[in-house]
């Protein structure tokens, strides 16, 4: 089986909307409806697992059947606390076969590409996990107090983390269990899990577009990027 979990169980504040930014219109479309559609071109998928703050379930629920015509495929679900929450509530949903496989994605990349989304796919099957990853194009500066500078890492050492990364499920099940609680409480992406036991990832190549809608700014270049493209 192959699960997508497209992780929309935050509220944005950063943005400043008033709302959760996933119903954030962009292009005459909520941001969480762009990132839903990608992965529904994805044949492969048995299931696509959308995850919601616990009092917009019923608004991510009305979004969908508003603008998706076959809903079949998908199930919306009570986000968690933390992202690893919400990675788990996902995992709760799936049959956890051996080689069952899950691919995450942030809800704010509207940019992803079904390509990239089955790229992930095709790693997975091959590796315990995936993600696509972009050079870094700055240099790092290491700074533990955030006020002096320890360490400059080689810049063509370095990549920068996209989404939609996948893994099979129960590895990740059998690793997380085995994780410590200061282990877990480090943790921000489900590919940690994989670096803290020192896991086979799949690295592959992202695309610069696939950005994440963080801020006011993101917002405008969105914007500017489907204007283009239409």
């Amino acid at each position: 089986m192959i699960y997508g979990a497209v992780l929309a169980g935050g509220t944005g504040e950063r943005l400043g909307l008033g709302m959760p930014k996933q119903f954030y219109k962009i292009g005459n479309k909520p941001i969480l409806i762009h990132s839903v559609e990608a992965f529904l071109k994805v044949e492969e998928f048995d299931y696509v697992i959308v995850s919601s703050p616990k009092d917009y379930i019923d608004k991510t629920k009305e979004l969908i059947d508003e603008y998706i015509e076959n809903t079949e495929k998908i199930i919306v679900i009570e986000g968690g606390v933390t992202r690893n929450d919400t990675i788990l509530n996902s995992i709760d949903q799936t049959d956890k076969e051996e080689e069952s496989i899950m691919v995450t994605h942030d809800g704010a990349r509207i940019f992803v590409s079904p390509e990239q989304i089955q790229k992930s796919i095709d790693c997975a099957k091959e590796h315990t996990a995936s993600c696509p990853v972009i050079p870094s194009t700055d240099v790092i500066f290491q700074s533990i107090d955030k006020k002096h500078l320890d360490e400059i890492p080689l810049r063509k050492n370095l990549m920068r983390a996209q989404t939609p990364q996948a893994f099979k499920i129960t590895r990740f099940i059998e690793i997380y269990n085995d994780l410590s609680d200061d282990e877990i409480k480090l943790l921000d992406e489900a590919m940690a899990l994989f670096h803290l036991r020192n896991e086979d990832i799949c690295l592959f190549e992202g695309d610069p577009s696939n950005f994440k809608i963080t801020n006011p700014f993101d917002i405008d270049v969105a914007e500017t990027m489907i204007n283009k493209r239409k």
